[in-house]
């Protein structure tokens, strides 16, 4: 199979495949799909998952389908490339420093609604001499900083400061406010994450309360990961999150952040033992292929194996409970530490179900970086 176009692989048996690859169980990706979409409808509040999990058009028609309301986009190229897919929500979480950058948002109209966000004044009057430049009022959120201290404005009058900057400014208009909470994913025990999600979350609330009373309108308070979905989900005034990496799980949601099994472990990284030696095993996937950054991969379905590092090309991996370890040419089975830095490293996903290849989706918006 050297050489072939990945999507010649549809049909064949999982163990043909050539490793290391990308692998995602489509029943148990299906199934997190709609675990998210219906956890969001019954709580009343809108899906709008981060493509940066995934990358792939594919992935994304499907998740409107479920019932997504659009997507939330990390890159104004990755935005364009889900508007040429047939996209027309997005939100593109990033504030935009460059008039070319601005302009290229506001052609982007042209195609459907693709949402900015801005905390600075100067960013402000950039982005509104683009839209008038192109002759279309950019819809923007205030970014607020809720706790994260990486972007957005702080808490309090400079928010409605902001706010009132953009509802009066010809070239933009004013849709509502956004934050991220992302400084509470991994607090323990759950009582603490829960009263500081609540804590950080309350400041969109007071905003968009602030804004109404002001006159303003606000339309959308936008929030939430995977890491909180629950808990941006169920409180007072957010209507939409941006939870993307459930429809795979990983080991840092479940083991770091203590996401719920109400999503499975859809996506896998299938590699071959190359290598046995005293004490521990080689794989062929190495940190070109996996990520190990954020947190630590998994070995599933081998309790005497326990991850020790990566190389360029080569995974290594501690034998432990006195077995003899896989034999060689053995293929094992990995969960990603963090999906999202791993995806960005493949070219496809090979989605399978019962042991069959049956789709094969490209990373349309891998290299998406601008």
């Amino acid at each position: 199979m050297t050489g072939e176009h990945p999507r010649r692989w549809v049909g064949r048996h999982v163990d043909e495949l050539d490793t290391p690859v990308l692998v995602v169980d489509l029943d148990r990706f299906e199934s997190n799909v709609a675990a998210m979409a219906t956890y969001c409808r019954r709580q009343g509040v809108s899906w709008r998952p981060h493509s940066k999990s995934h990358k792939s058009p594919d992935i994304a028609r499907i998740q409107l389908a479920a019932g997504a309301i659009g997507l939330t986009c990390a890159k104004l190229s990755e935005a364009e490339i889900f508007v040429e897919h047939g996209v027309t929500d997005i939100l593109l979480a990033n504030q935009l420093a460059s008039p070319a950058r601005l302009e290229g948002l506001a052609r982007l109209q042209e195609g459907g609604r693709v949402i900015g966000i801005v905390d600075d004044p100067d960013a402000l009057a950039m982005a509104a001499r683009a839209g008038e430049h192109v002759g279309i009022d950019i819809p923007l959120l205030v970014d607020i900083d809720i706790g994260m201290h990486r972007t957005g404005v702080d808490p309090g009058p400079g928010v409605v400061e902001l706010a009132r900057a953009v509802d009066a400014t010809k070239g933009v208009r004013l849709l509502g406010v956004m934050g991220y909470e992302g400084h509470v994913l991994d607090q323990q025990p759950a009582s603490a994450k829960e009263r500081s999600a609540r804590e950080a979350l309350d400041h969109l609330v007071e905003a968009r309360a602030a804004l109404i009373t002001d006159g303003m309108r606000c339309e959308i308070v936008s929030a939430g990961s995977t890491g909180s979905y629950d808990l941006a989900a169920t409180h007072d005034a957010i209507t939409e999150i941006q939870a993307g990496g459930a429809i795979f799980m990983d080991a840092m949601y479940r083991d770091r952040f203590h996401v719920d099994d109400r999503f499975g472990f859809a996506l896998t990284l299938l590699t071959t033992v190359t290598g046995r030696h005293a004490g521990h095993v080689v794989t062929d996937a190495g940190f070109k292929t996996l990520s190990a950054f954020h947190h630590k991969p998994r070995v599933l379905g081998r309790d005497d194996l326990e991850f020790g590092y990566l190389s360029a090309e080569h995974g290594v991996y501690r034998l432990g409970g006195g077995g003899s370890g896989p034999a060689l040419g053995e293929r094992l089975r990995l969960l990603p530490g963090y999906g999202d830095s791993t995806t960005v490293l493949h070219d496809h996903f090979i989605a399978v179900r019962d042991s069959r290849v049956e789709r094969v989706w490209p990373l349309t918006a891998r290299g998406a970086l601008t």
